[in-house]
């Protein structure tokens, strides 16, 4: 299938006739999700198509790597989606943009093929989840609020009347542990596996998701030049966090100390990295946490429910402070705090725990008489 046209008008002009004035290409500060968007989008239009351009330019303006990653993964379905109903993705008007939000509906999602060649993905899995067609129309929509921006005759944003799915901020589809849980999972992290340097890594990792309160992504990204020391504390210092910035992280004794074992005095490279030196990735992490929990006979669930736990753990201190919680949880307002309170209160304090006391209750009397 040819790739479909672009949309008439001030964004025809190809990318060369801007970039190739430059001494140096701006393309080669891309972050790595910009880049390989662009790969991805000039495989299929070429490199005279704006879009390959435009849409990386755009990655590459968001501040955090978390939303760089699931805007790039949004925009592609949505890419996909424009190219099979034969429209540029610059020139999508509202029906079709309304359109996608139907599809993301009912359209079933790629999944890797049991027995299949390596690689092989097929459209058999369920269809999307709220947070992915959330995530999705968010992505479109972002993207063309930037054509917005940096076109000189101004873009539409089809994706401005398009409904995007209620997510009930009180729900989480991540199952969480208690605090007794927790120490079990630890320990299982820290004792249970037979090669001790991966033992050391799982220990370590895990401490310090939990007792620095940290996104996956943001540790991934850490390497051990970003350790540091400051007024008495031992510190992490992140480049990006959530919203962009810099900020220090104080490293609780338990956690650095076991950072220290699994790094066993290595200065440079990246704070959690393979046997071979390179970067840890998500997938890995996941398939860990998973390991771990199965051994601990625990739900099933992957790092972004650690941070979770984390701040619902610190929340029902005796001595919780929720501004104090807010500041460690990287939070920029203090509902998305307040939530996890919430979350544990709707399940602590069911009403349903004292009727079934009462039926219990009922039925033994019952039984008695």
């Amino acid at each position: 299938m040819t790739s479909p046209e672009p949309a008439a008008g001030s964004l025809e002009r190809s990318p060369r006739t801007t970039l190739t004035t430059f001494r140096h290409d701006p393309r080669a500060l891309w972050p790595e999700h910009a880049r390989k968007l662009y790969d991805y989008l000039v495989a299929i239009y070429g490199e005279d198509d704006l879009l390959p351009t435009l849409a990386a330019a755009w990655i590459a303006h968001q501040r955090s790597i978390n939303t760089q990653k699931s805007y790039a993964r949004g925009f592609r379905v949505f890419e996909e989606f424009a190219r099979d109903h034969g429209t540029h993705p610059t020139a999508v008007k509202f029906v079709l943009a309304d359109t996608f939000r139907l599809y993301l509906e009912t359209t079933p999602t790629w999944v890797r093929v049991k027995g299949g060649r390596p690689g092989e993905m097929a459209r058999t899995g369920k269809p999307y989840a709220d947070a992915s067609r959330k995530n999705a129309l968010s992505a479109a929509s972002s993207f063309f609020s930037y054509l917005d921006k940096v076109s000189d005759d101004g873009v539409k944003n089809p994706f401005d009347a398009v409904q995007r799915p209620y997510i009930d901020p009180t729900y989480s589809p991540t199952p969480g542990y208690t605090e007794a849980e927790w120490a079990r999972f630890v320990a299982v992290a820290r004792d249970e596996h037979r090669v001790a340097a991966y033992r050391k890594r799982a220990y370590a990792l895990l401490l310090m998701l939990y007792t620095c309160c940290l996104r996956i992504d943001s540790l991934l990204n850490a390497r051990v030049e970003d350790l540091g020391y400051d007024k008495g504390h031992r510190v992490l210092l992140l480049e990006k966090v959530k919203g962009g910035g810099r900020k220090k992280k104080p490293i609780p004794p338990v956690a650095w100390d076991a950072l220290q074992d699994y790094l066993a005095g290595r200065e440079t490279g990246w704070l959690f990295c393979t046997a071979s030196g390179g970067q840890l990735d998500e997938p890995a992490v996941w398939r860990l946490l998973q390991s771990l929990a199965k051994r601990a006979g625990l739900p099933l669930r992957g790092p972004h429910g650690v941070k979770g736990d984390a701040v619902t753990h610190a929340l029902a201190k005796p001595d919780a402070r929720p501004d104090k919680v807010q500041q460690w949880a990287d939070h920029k307002d203090s509902r998305t705090t307040q939530l996890y309170n919430r979350r544990r209160e709707l399940l602590d304090d069911s009403p349903g725990y004292g009727l079934a006391a009462d039926v219990a209750g009922a039925l033994v009397q019952g039984v008695d008489d």
